[in-house]
């Protein structure tokens, strides 16, 4: 409307000659604030040329663009452009009433087009209006009211006000997904960010109607059947139905056929190395009779992507041709071929008020002048938002200066780093208290120091770290701690152990996914026995001092950390001694598989560790034993070998194999609740030292059960039930085990 108005105001106030007029000065009428140089400055007026009218009409067009003025008029009298302008009021504040937040109060301010000392425009303000109304409903304030009251002042200018009433947020009280959908709403709930309303999400905002939300829902909901097969898969429409103060989300599915993939091609140019493309074969072949995946797709995707990361050709680009081929069947061609080649020009960062831009910088895959990549640029912002530093990295990649060259723009958030935590833990062996304080972004450095204490039956550990995840700005990070440990296991073993020392260590990233961590630790232990201990024990009282090098090979490629359904980490550790007085080396070595079928997640862990003393004994605070989740229903420590006097000490060899199968057949209709089965097998063996009543054997520990995890708002709920297929008499076992918090 404003255009339009703007464009008749040029087309029937101006009635100008043919002829050009020459302009020798300016004459302004009715101003108030704007004086003559601004004016000649905003029109970009120049006095003794001459202007045609549609140069003069330019003038009128250069002005209105300022905001400054609701009306302008123009007429060219003896050589001399004589402006007559109604300025618009300047707004003194921009308040927001009825917003207690002060945060919340900002970031509304921040997304409004007016703001203080700016000029008024009744347009702009109903604009604005609407921008605080879509807020709000973001946040779940689906009812919430917005006017808008200008106030004149005494000073002729105004303030803006806008007062609002939330109202009560917009609950979400079920979720139904209707049609021909193939999966249980219980597994389709799990996908989408949207929550129903339950007494335990009191802390939850995703349980309030947010029309944003529903739409990345339908996102979601589309990614997750197109990894399933249903290649034609269609989310045909989405409705918040309002009854009794609350919303139904009703989602309407048809998934269509499953599909699999018949043939599969890869077009590469001529003039191409086949040989080069060995490994996107390799990828390739794996889709033959397979379901349509997206999840698959991209990782052949990613292949050619590594190509061009490795410069083998620096500027290749993939496309794929989809065709459907009856009623389930598809055949994939991909085909390599040669992207437009971009250079980096500018690199800019923004928002960055603490943070040295190095820090950022550092994190960054490709530099000003390397060729843009886009897979390399993706990791870059992933990399930074890894830091856990920013609350939100955006970022932008626009032409250069020259058709060959790209800008990229980036735009960080910084967030408080400061953090103050409480923490506790319950279970039926005992409970736990922790309490931290930390700084994740010291000096404005991407430091991390932390200072924790922890204490719970048997241990009580007191801890300061400090971690540079860009030792010196390069890709190294390093990590420095020092700790005590006191470690009290009289009643169980016959001994207490005091510790005392520091260790550090870098970590890098040797090639995808797989993480190199070399590390250094000096330790001081105190160890005291009781008189029940049995000789062997007794025999190692004294003080000890070890220095160990130790490495760890992490390779981890599963799709999340928390609740897993697909992937596997392997991880690798091996300490040496250096100078020791026992001179043990320990080798560990785990191995967690994830693999969902149908609905259904099955999850194989080895665990695998052994200690040996190169010139004594392993002392009995370096012994193993096999952790809970490994081997469940055994108390840790509480198998193996027992020397006399029925002391646990521990073993040279522990190993132990766990298989766990999800239950979603189980109450189907629960959210936030997971139900499995499981069989662990396990062992601790193998003392290298011995004395009278000494049993050590190789019996082989089973056993069986259910459990079920209930992720509550103060953390997670676990509850096992188990049974012992086998066990020897001296082992500990519990039928029934639960924690609730967060364990240390």
């Amino acid at each position: 409307m404003k255009k339009i108005l703007l464009k008749l105001i040029i087309l029937f106030t101006f009635i100008f000659s043919a002829k050009a007029d020459v302009i020798n000065d300016i004459k302004l009428e009715n101003n108030i604030r704007i004086n003559k140089e601004s004016i000649i400055a905003f029109g970009n007026i120049k006095l003794g040329k001459d202007y045609s009218e549609s140069e003069v009409n330019q003038i009128l067009v250069d002005l209105y663009n300022t905001n400054f003025f609701s009306d302008i008029k123009i007429q060219i009298e003896n050589n001399i452009l004589i402006i007559n302008v109604t300025e618009r009021k300047i707004i003194q504040t921009v308040l927001i009433d009825g917003i207690k937040s002060k945060e919340n109060t900002e970031k509304i301010l921040k997304q409004l087009k007016l703001k203080d000392k700016s000029p008024f425009d009744e347009f702009t303000a109903e604009q604005d209006l609407i921008k605080i109304k879509n807020a709000l409903n973001r946040s779940g304030y689906y009812f919430a009211k917005v006017a808008v009251t200008v106030k004149e002042n005494n000073n002729d200018t105004l303030d803006l006000i806008y007062s609002i009433d939330t109202g009560e947020k917009a609950l979400i009280k079920n979720i139904k997904f209707t049609g021909d959908k193939a999966f249980k709403d219980r597994k389709l709930r799990s996908v989408i960010v949207s929550e129903e309303s339950k007494f335990w999400k009191f802390i939850s905002n995703k349980k309030y109607l947010d029309i944003g939300r529903i739409e990345l829902d339908k996102r979601l909901l589309k990614n997750f059947y197109l990894n399933k097969g249903f290649y034609n898969v269609d989310i045909e429409s989405s409705s918040a139905v309002f009854s009794e103060n609350s919303f139904e989300l009703i989602y309407n599915i048809n998934s269509g056929n499953k599909y699999y993939i018949q043939n599969v091609n890869l077009d590469i140019p001529i003039d191409y190395n086949t040989n080069d493309f060995i490994g996107v074969k390799k990828t390739i072949n794996k889709l033959k009779d397979k379901k349509y995946s997206l999840i698959e797709i991209n990782k052949v995707i990613k292949e050619i992507d590594k190509i061009s990361v490795s410069r083998l050709y620096d500027f290749i680009d993939a496309t794929i041709e989809i065709n459907e081929i009856g009623e389930n069947k598809l055949d994939l061609i991909f085909s390599v071929v040669e992207s437009d080649k971009f250079f980096v020009n500018n690199i800019d960062i923004f928002g960055n008020n603490i943070t040295e831009e190095r820090v950022i910088r550092n994190q960054l895959e490709v530099d000003e002048g390397d060729p843009f990549n886009k897979l390399l640029h993706a990791k870059s912002i992933n990399n930074l938002k890894s830091l856990r530093i920013f609350s939100d990295v955006k970022d932008e990649v626009v032409p250069g200066e020259n058709p060959q060259q790209k800008d990229i723009k980036i735009i960080v958030e910084e967030k408080p780093t400061g953090e103050i935590l409480a923490s506790a833990g319950v279970g039926n062996d005992g409970g736990s208290l922790g309490f931290s304080v930390s700084e994740k972004n010291f000096m404005g450095r991407g430091i991390g120091l932390i200072s924790s204490l922890t204490l719970s039956e048997e241990k009580v550990k007191g801890e300061f770290t400090v971690n540079n995840p860009n030792f010196n700005y390069t890709e190294k990070a390093l990590s420095t701690s020092f700790f005590a440990i006191n470690t009290d296991k009289m009643d169980e073993s016959g001994y207490d152990s005091s510790e005392v020392g520091f260790s550090f260590g870098t970590k890098f990233e040797q090639y995808d996914n797989l993480f190199f961590n070399p590390f250094f630790k000096t330790v001081a232990e105190k160890l005291e026995t009781n008189s029940l201990a049995s000789s062997s024990i007794k025999k190692q009282e004294g003080n000890y001092f070890t220095s160990t090098l130790g490495y760890t090979f992490d390779y981890d490629v599963r799709n999340q950390k928390f609740q897993t359904t697909d992937g596997l980490r392997s991880k690798f550790t091996q300490t040496l001694p250096i100078v020791s007085d026992s001179n043990t080396v320990t080798t560990g070595y785990i191995l967690d598989q994830y693999l969902t079928l149908a609905d259904t997640t099955t999850s194989v862990g080895i665990f695998l560790k052994n200690a040996v003393g190169l010139s004594d004994d392993v002392r009995i605070s370096e012994r193993l034993g096999i952790p809970r989740k490994r081997l469940r229903g055994f108390k840790p420590g509480r198998i193996g070998p027992v020397d006399q006097g029925d002391d646990h000490v521990g073993g040279n060899y522990a190993a132990a194999l766990s298989l766990t199968t999800n239950l979603p057949m189980i109450a189907p209709t629960l959210q936030n609740f997971e139900f499995n089965y499981f069989l662990d097998f396990g062992n601790v063996w193998g003392a290298d030292y011995r004395s009278s009543n000494f049993d050590d054997s190789n019996f082989l520990r089973v056993s069986t059960g259910a459990g079920v995890e209930w992720w509550t708002p103060v953390g997670p709920l676990s509850l096992t039930f188990s049974h012992a297929i086998q066990k020897k008499s001296t082992d500990e076992y519990e039928g029934f085990q639960f924690n609730i918090g967060t364990t240390f």
